[in-house]
């Protein structure tokens, strides 16, 4: 029995059946925010969410059954535990927040599609760089927002009045979101030569330290890509290995079927 569970639960298909619930589940939660789509078919968007969630919670219960405590050695599959226990926990007056939590089933997409799995795994190896580098952005934003505090903070005390109010200004420049019209050319006009500062600021953020971030992403996604196909390579040189192994067992059993057929023959004669 455990044995065609397993195979029911890996099987290529079972795996698209999930998806498909997935995505369903994800666009019925979304039509539940509208009070249109709740008037009209309000009952058949609850009875999608449910026979969703019952999907859920059987497909859990079979690998647990499968794998047994296997089941948490796999940090996807505590992934997906988790986000289906949260959506099982009581509903009602009081618990809106809980409910609304039902969206983060679609996340369980993370899990289930193999290019999405690469995708968080690179980030999740990239994050010892991120940090290195978020260090460096937040020494430059510190020293930037001192020295925008001290200049412009008289002039401009809404953006640059304190460290704080420079900070999220900053940011802002960073994003580039209004960033010449609304903040820097109203400085630059009180202050001439604070287009220095602005230019300056923005090559050494937006244009240098962010690039860095998609380097290292690029880079650990170039990582899990390596590791996967020596990962491939190294089941193929397993199956390659068996392949031989056997083959030269047959011609081993050949050889000597041959050799007791000849001697058969010899005593014969």
């Amino acid at each position: 029995m455990i044995d065609s569970l397993q195979r029911i639960v890996e099987s290529p298909r079972f795996q698209r059946f999930v998806i498909a619930v997935i995505v369903i589940n994800a666009v019925t939660l979304g039509l539940e925010t509208s009070p249109t789509v709740m008037a009209r078919a309000g009952g058949l968007m609850l009875a999608l969410d449910r026979a969703a969630l019952l999907v859920f919670v059987v497909e859990i219960a079979m690998k647990l059954i499968v794998y047994r405590l296997r089941f948490f050695r796999s940090g996807w599959n505590v992934f997906d535990f988790t986000i289906v226990a949260i959506t099982l926990a009581p509903f009602g007056a009081g618990f809106s927040v809980l409910r609304s939590l039902r969206i983060l089933r679609a996340l369980r997409l993370i899990s289930v599609v193999p290019s999405m799995r690469k995708v968080v795994s690179a980030l999740l190896k990239a994050i010892p760089g991120m940090g290195s580098v978020l260090t460096l952005l937040l020494l430059v934003f510190y020293v930037a927002s001192v020295m925008t505090t001290k200049l412009f903070g008289g002039d401009f005390p809404e953006w640059f009045g304190t460290i704080g109010a420079s900070f999220y200004t900053l940011f802002q420049v960073m994003t580039l979101e209004s960033w010449s019209m609304g903040i820097a050319r109203p400085v630059i006009e009180a202050h001439p030569y604070a287009w220095i500062f602005f230019v300056v600021f923005i090559l050494l953020t937006t244009f240098a330290v962010l690039n860095l971030f998609i380097a290292i992403v690029v880079d650990a996604m170039s990582e899990v890509e390596h590791d996967e196909q020596a990962k491939t390579r190294a089941l193929v040189d397993l199956d390659h290995d068996e392949v031989l192994t056997e083959i030269r067992a047959l011609r081993a059993e050949l050889a000597a079927f041959r050799r007791e057929e000849g001697a058969s023959r010899g005593g014969a004669s």
